[in-house]
């Protein structure tokens, strides 16, 4: 059951953290609120934020290693095909190969199941981007972005935080 909780509240906090507006500004702030936090808190996560045209953010911290920019571009590459989060995509399809079915046709050199990707969405204009962290597990990654969205938008983030995870 826990599963489908988390999959509920992902879902809310999609549909909750959307912008008005977005632009170069607002990914730089968001960015340097990430990386703040990362360097406070020893994180050893790269940040990447983009439109589907360009890249508007990217920093690398202390301890992050070279596979992390690629793990970040995978999950860049699955929000922009499913216009939702990596986490969610992870609760729902249940691989622990961090594959998609042969099906959908997705090459693992380019698309992973992993979480910590989240979608960019603007009131009125839908998905147009993302926010990626990597580096931590990937309930923290996604973690990491929703409470610097949060902040950004001004909603509390204890309303909308996964709860920590069973073990």
């Amino acid at each position: 059951m826990a599963t489908a909780d988390d999959i509920a509240l992902i879902k809310k906090q999609e549909a909750t953290l959307i912008f008005l507006t977005f632009d170069e500004a607002v990914a730089f702030e968001i960015g340097s609120a990430i990386r703040s936090r990362a360097l406070k808190e020893n994180l050893p996560v790269i940040v990447d934020i983009r439109l589907w045209d360009r890249p508007l953010f990217y920093a690398a911290m202390p301890g992050s290693n070279a596979s992390n920019p690629d793990w970040a571009r995978r999950k860049i590459n699955v929000v922009r095909r499913y216009l939702r989060s990596t986490y969610r995509l992870v609760l729902e399809q249940q691989r622990p190969d961090r594959t998609f079915k042969i099906g959908e046709g997705l090459d693992i050199a380019d698309y992973v199941l992993a979480g910590g990707g989240f979608p960019v969405t603007v009131k009125g204009a839908g998905v147009i981007g993302v926010i990626a962290v990597s580096g931590l597990p990937e309930r923290e990654d996604h973690g990491v972005v929703v409470d610097a969205l949060c902040a950004h938008l001004g909603i509390d983030a204890k309303e909308l935080a996964l709860p920590p995870e069973e073990k």
